[in-house]
């Protein structure tokens, strides 16, 4: 399991907040040495056995001059054994989340993995270890590769600040959050945490109370706040006792707003007006918990679709798993805060690519109780 790291600051970094860093090469090129040099640990196994390394590993650490990343070492992507080529699979979708991809050459140039590499068009560092056939011997020079690491990171585009473009600091903000079966117990979930902080930076004040609590908190203040920041699934009730002249979102929006195309999630809303009872609707959750009985994406975005629009096919993919081939209307991705801009992104282009429709929670429950038009996203 990745522990958290903390920043410069000496606050935790969450996983879908650092730059990803994919380490690729053939067995034995020195991928799983590379990750030991660069971490200064024991992080993966190293072994002159061919397919030492498996499933992905995974690596905090913090890069002056790049902050918070994570490394993450892959199996060698020539191993076309039957086992081997589930490896390769697993190697495959580790692509989908990085923003910078090394690729290790020893003495032979794997063409099909170059060639794979180039097409993603990310940031990508080459680097010869040729001559290195002794165990335990690199030709790594740790300072060059680190340098290479922050000079092609300057290309990278970061989230977007979660709340950039809706308030300038010094606002009232009211946030909604429901506690119910989904919640977690004696904590708050990622986009409530990192709502609150982005806020407390830019100098607001925040309130915070339960759905059946927020017409007595609206009464206790003195004047009505400039935005109520709610959970998607009571979208419908919060609208509904929001002040005139308070701003609406969510936090399933400000998500989408930080880490994927906003702009294209929002037209993606728009076409639940053109469904029917003959779609098929292809519903996307990051998270790989146990749904409940309560869970918005499994019982509550399809009850609410099913009761316009009459009992349409509807599928689930959770965490890694996405269909390889697309054949759907749309597809409905949760706020993705466990997954990094870039894997947001992919899925988004894949959605594009295959002429599909793509939004998320916040924009569609927002679309199907009729006030789209009235959130700020």
């Amino acid at each position: 399991m990745e522990k958290e790291i903390l920043d410069s600051k000496g606050i935790k970094v969450p996983k879908g907040n650092r730059i990803h860093i994919g380490i690729f090469g053939s067995t034995n090129a020195g991928k799983s040495t590379l990750v030991n040099l660069l971490t200064g640990q024991e992080t993966s196994l190293v072994s002159s056995v061919s397919g030492t390394t498996t499933d992905p590993v995974y690596k905090p650490m913090e890069i002056q001059g790049v902050g918070a990343t994570t490394l993450i070492d892959t199996a060698g992507f020539d191993d076309y054994s039957e086992l081997g080529e589930k490896r390769v699979e697993r190697t495959k979708k580790v692509l989908e989340e990085c923003d910078i991809l090394i690729y290790i050459e020893r003495n032979q140039t794997n063409d099909e993995l170059l060639e794979i590499l180039k097409s993603i068009k990310k940031p990508l560092i080459k680097i010869d270890n040729s001559g290195s056939e002794k165990e335990g011997y690199t030709k790594f020079v740790k300072e060059e590769i680190l340098a290479k690491i922050r000079e092609v990171a300057k290309e990278l585009i970061g989230e977007r600040p979660l709340l950039e473009g809706l308030l300038v600091g010094g606002e009232t903000v009211v946030l909604v959050m429901p506690q119910d079966l989904q919640a977690p117990k004696g904590r708050l979930i990622l986009p409530q945490v990192q709502t609150i902080r982005a806020l407390l930076d830019l100098g607001c004040s925040v309130f915070s109370c339960k759905t059946d609590d927020l017409e007595r908190t609206l009464e206790l203040l003195k004047n009505a706040p400039d935005m109520i920041i709610t959970d998607s699934q009571v979208f419908g009730e919060v609208y509904k006792l929001k002040p005139k002249n308070s701003k609406i979102t969510s936090f399933s929006i400000l998500m989408a707003r930080a880490k994927g195309d906003i702009t294209e999630l929002v037209k993606g809303a728009e076409k639940i007006d053109k469904l029917d009872e003959n779609s098929k609707i292809l519903i996307s959750e990051a998270c790989t918990h146990a749904p409940l009985e309560e869970d918005i994406g499994r019982i509550k975005i399809p009850k609410m679709l099913r009761a316009k629009y009459g009992d349409m096919q509807i599928d689930f993919s959770r965490g890694l798993d996405f269909p390889k081939e697309l054949d759907y209307d749309l597809i409905i991705m949760c706020g993705s805060c466990m997954f990094n801009r870039a894997r947001v992104m992919n899925r988004i282009e894949k959605a594009k690519t295959a002429k599909i429709s793509v939004t998320n929670y916040g924009l569609a429950i927002s679309k199907l109780k009729g006030i789209l038009d009235k959130v700020e996203y």
